[in-house]
């Protein structure tokens, strides 16, 4: 009898362990937040948002309770960048990732703190877009989203601007509304493809006026700190960028790792193939490296999961999704294949710090969401969240040589 007593207690205590570490879910429904009550209200006007109806949805995610995590920035070790800003009612974090990276960038070459234009990358990523449009004869995606390495195109093609030369926003705004720009901006190619009006230079010239009207022109020169400067001598000059130092690299099981390869996903819409595949662990070290020797690192990957979330400001996988012992290479490409890691959204990782033998990462987010929380602008990840949802990233050549070494003979 003693001893069956002594199993049930041990099996009591184990169920007990298990059952205290073990994630559970709810649908949970969130308040207005800064996307309803501070980007709405500025584009509709004061007089007309209290006409604008919120309507929430329920959404499945974790039960997060009383738990308590490691949201403190004083306790992270950054890299400089500057302050988070929203993206607004616009489908371009890629282009605020990439933009708050390479201000990063250039503090660490010239200790210079330049605010750049978003929306001169922006303005330049919808003309080729649509050049390539043409010239595929319509066999090129209409989206907003694109990959934060886009702006490596442009900045090899037009340079860049700071945002005081071309903020991008009209009507007085503070914030993006991209609605009926990329409406008219859609509407206008399905138009061209359907009629087969193939002049390249005339789609070109009508989608400048689209882009002209809603966000302006952005100035063949202007003045900085009192001299003259174009898009290129700025780029050269003052923020002293090159794009061709910096690389990207992805994890798939799909491609042979330590080779170049497309990055297969609807917002790679310009087929790049510039992309270092690089096997999980690895792709893993490498962000780690980078982070904890000085530099910054932009990626891309999926937010759409029960444990993100903007109230908790974490992203973490629960343990109803995966275990941390199980996430590996096949659970992720797993997801990847079945189409449950998406690329969602581009984040600029700006600081880390490790609990236990953990890593966390500081995350600045121009998402809406990202501004709902006590920290407005950031978000911490669980290494376990990268590992599994985050498919691609851009650094700076210095640390990515700890893998180009390897790869590159």
């Amino acid at each position: 009898m003693k001893k069956l007593f002594f199993f049930f207690v041990l099996t009591a205590i184990a169920v007990s362990s298990f059952s205290q570490n073990y994630d559970t879910g709810k649908f949970r429904t969130y308040p207005a937040g800064f996307y309803h009550k501070v980007i709405i209200r500025d584009i509709v006007g004061e007089d007309a948002f209290g006409s604008v109806k919120y309507d929430p949805v329920p959404a499945f995610k974790m039960d997060f309770g009383e738990r308590i995590y490691p949201v403190q920035i004083s306790n992270y070790t950054t890299v400089f960048h500057s302050e988070p800003v929203s993206q607004g009612n616009s489908g371009t974090c890629w282009a605020y990732s990439a933009t708050s990276f390479m201000e990063a960038e250039s503090y660490r070459i010239t200790g210079n703190k330049t605010k750049l234009s978003e929306m001169f990358t922006v303005y330049w990523e919808y003309v080729e877009r649509a050049e390539q449009f043409v010239k595929t004869r319509g066999n090129t995606s209409i989206g907003e989203g694109s990959e934060s390495n886009a702006i490596l195109r442009i900045m090899r093609n037009h340079g860049m601007m700071p945002y005081a030369a071309f903020p991008g926003l009209k009507r007085n705004l503070n914030y993006n509304d991209h609605s009926k720009m990329f409406e008219q901006y859609e509407n206008y190619l399905t138009f061209v493809k359907k009629n087969d009006l193939w002049n390249e230079e005339q789609v070109t010239d009508s989608v400048k006026k689209i882009l002209d009207y809603y966000i302006g022109t952005p100035p063949a020169t202007f003045e900085h700190k009192g001299n003259e400067y174009n898009s290129e001598t700025f780029m050269k000059e003052v923020m002293k960028l090159n794009p061709g130092e910096y690389f990207s690299f992805m994890s798939t099981k799909e491609f042979p790792y330590n080779a170049k390869h497309e990055l297969v996903e609807f917002d790679n819409w310009w087929h790049c193939n510039e992309y270092y595949n690089l096997a999980l662990d690895d792709f893993m070290k490498l962000i780690n490296y980078s982070i904890t020797n000085g530099y910054s690192v932009s990626l891309c990957g999926d937010v759409s999961e029960p444990g993100y979330d903007q109230i908790a400001e974490v992203g973490v996988i629960p343990t109803f999704d995966i275990p941390s012992e199980y996430i590996n290479e096949d659970s992720r490409q797993l997801r990847l294949s079945n189409g449950t890691t998406t690329d969602d959204h581009c984040i600029h990782l700006v600081g880390y710090q490790k609990v236990g033998d953990v890593y966390w990462y500081l995350i600045k987010d121009s998402g809406s969401g990202g501004f709902d929380g006590r920290n407005k602008g950031y978000r911490f990840y669980h290494e376990d969240y990268i590992k599994l949802k985050m498919m691609n990233i851009m650094i700076n050549v210095a640390p990515a040589r700890l893998m180009l070494d390897k790869i590159i003979k």
